[in-house]
């Protein structure tokens, strides 16, 4: 009974180190289930936006929805990826959702068709709840008081923006720190500022000016000791 409880769920383990094995050997399995956990936001499905939020949704974030209260145009369909010519005149955001959740079926995605404006000046706790916001094609004065209402909350803005080969994006996060490696081979700590008694010990007793070049390479790791504890004496 067990056996067959556990099944399922080491299957559904296994299909998912399968498909994001590339991205799992980059950032491990802690910062997949970060992103996995991420609920985003994009603010308008310009093409700028859609790509972005696209190459968000295809290693699996787990959520997303899109504010957008712009209808499909025929300069949309022309430079837009994700708009058709038969969607001229639905809702932006909509048409964005339907084609990016294709992409991947372990996200889930949302939209609002409202201009971001009006939820600011309305809700502006709505953002609050997102692991970040991704902000294109907004004026200055819109980008400005959404920095100041996401930075309350603690959320990071990234905003993006190109003109033709020409692009920029600014993160603006009171803090964001990560000290995660993942290295193939992890090499421990030889402390060789502070060795341990029994190296101390060792290496106490060993006279380098009197011992022969065969016997010298042999513990050339005592010999690093002893320079570090020199270099110390030194400096200190």
């Amino acid at each position: 009974m067990a056996a067959d409880q556990m099944q399922p769920q080491t299957d559904l383990t296994t299909n998912k180190s399968r498909k994001y094995d590339r991205q799992l050997r980059l950032w491990g399995d802690h910062g997949q289930t970060k992103l996995e956990e991420a609920r985003v936001c994009l603010i308008n499905a310009t093409a700028t936006g859609t790509e972005t939020l696209k190459n968000l949704v295809l290693p699996g974030c787990g959520s997303f929805i899109i504010v957008d209260g712009e209808k499909v145009t025929d300069e949309d369909v022309g430079n837009n990826f994700f708009m058709q010519k038969d969607w001229i005149g639905r809702s932006r955001a909509e048409c964005a959702t339907a084609l990016l959740l294709e992409l991947n079926s372990d996200v889930t995605g949302n939209y609002l068709d409202e201009a971001a404006e009006r939820t600011l000046e309305n809700r502006p706790e709505f953002f609050s709840s997102f692991s970040c916001v991704i902000a294109t094609g907004l004026e200055e004065k819109t980008v400005l008081h959404l920095d100041k209402v996401l930075w309350t909350y603690n959320v990071p803005l990234i905003v993006v923006q190109v003109y033709g080969f020409i692009g920029y994006m600014r993160i603006v996060v009171p803090e964001h720190t990560v000290i995660e490696s993942h290295p193939d081979n992890t090499h421990p700590d030889l402390r060789l500022d502070r060795p341990f008694d029994e190296l101390q010990k060792f290496v106490d007793s060993l006279d380098l000016t009197t011992m022969s070049k065969q016997v010298g390479w042999v513990v050339c790791f005592s010999v690093c000791v002893v320079c570090v504890c020199v270099w110390c004496v030194c400096v200190l």
